[in-house]
């Protein structure tokens, strides 16, 4: 096959995969009540994976301080064979149903937990949501593949052969990013962490985030944001309560924090 005739069907196979996605919405909305439930109760949440899959987790759970403003405790990965494997294959890693086990001494009943495994088989991942189960974690296990009753919910996109047989970066890889997407997107939005479609609690660590603070307040308040931003410590909530209710910081911050942060019921357009 020439360069395009293999992208054209990697693409054409792609294009299926939304419309999987798509079939498990209802799974996916039970997991992110699941888990809205645990973390509104002081819990966490645990992605855990082997290989591709446990990349997915390292990199949805270091997305979520900088774009809803959650502490790295809050969401946090667990990846088959330790740090080194996020950039390395690590062999054997996959394998091992004790370490699995083991990675879980830091659950509690009040945190969950979601299993990622493409083929639905890994014993890590497999051991890991026993243990959180057995530890009265919430669990949800994402795969492409049927795997059994493991689970407090079962995620189960079903993306069909790969291209390249068992590669299951590609189909199956797109549709657990995609999965994630929607759990991490809804759970956030639940807690108050998403304005409409604005992303209120970002962290402006940078030139770029701390410009798209400005748009946000800008857009909520129709005022200057520059003076709010700075006496809030470039807290976005903060400085919309501020502008919008003519209070100062601390004022601002109390009333968040008697709505746990909602900012839409302390506007009150609840």
């Amino acid at each position: 096959m020439s360069p395009r005739e293999i992208v054209d069907l990697i693409h054409r196979e792609d294009a299926g995969v939304p419309a999987s996605v798509a079939r498990v919405g209802a799974a996916t909305a039970r997991a992110a009540g699941l888990i809205v439930a645990r973390l509104r109760k002081g819990g966490r949440l645990f992605l855990v994976g082997a290989g591709t899959s446990g990349r997915f987790a390292v990199l949805e759970a270091a997305e979520c301080p900088p774009t809803f403003g959650t502490p790295p405790s809050l969401v946090q990965a667990v990846i088959a064979g330790g740090r080194r494997a996020v950039t390395r294959s690590v062999e054997g890693a996959e394998d091992d149903a004790r370490a699995g086990a083991r990675s879980m001494r830091p659950v509690r009943p009040v945190d969950a937990v979601i299993g990622i495994a493409a083929s639905g088989a890994t014993p890590f991942v497999r051991a890991a949501l026993a243990e959180a189960r057995r530890r009265g974690a919430g669990t949800v296990f994402l795969s492409c593949s049927p795997a059994g009753k493991i689970a407090d919910v079962h995620i189960v996109p079903r993306v069909g052969p790969e291209v390249v047989a068992g590669s299951t970066r590609l189909k199956a890889g797109t549709a657990t990013k995609l999965v994630l997407n929607a759990i991490t997107v809804a759970v956030m939005t639940r807690l108050g962490k998403v304005y409409e479609n604005l992303m209120v609690d970002v962290r402006p660590t940078n030139a770029k985030l701390r410009d798209r603070a400005r748009r946000i307040v800008r857009e909520l308040t129709g005022r200057d944001p520059d003076g709010a931003l700075e006496k809030s410590d470039w807290r976005v909530k903060t400085a919309v309560v501020m502008l919008k209710r003519g209070v100062g910081a601390r004022e601002a911050d109390r009333m968040l924090a008697n709505e746990r942060g909602n900012l839409r019921s302390v506007l009150g357009d609840d």
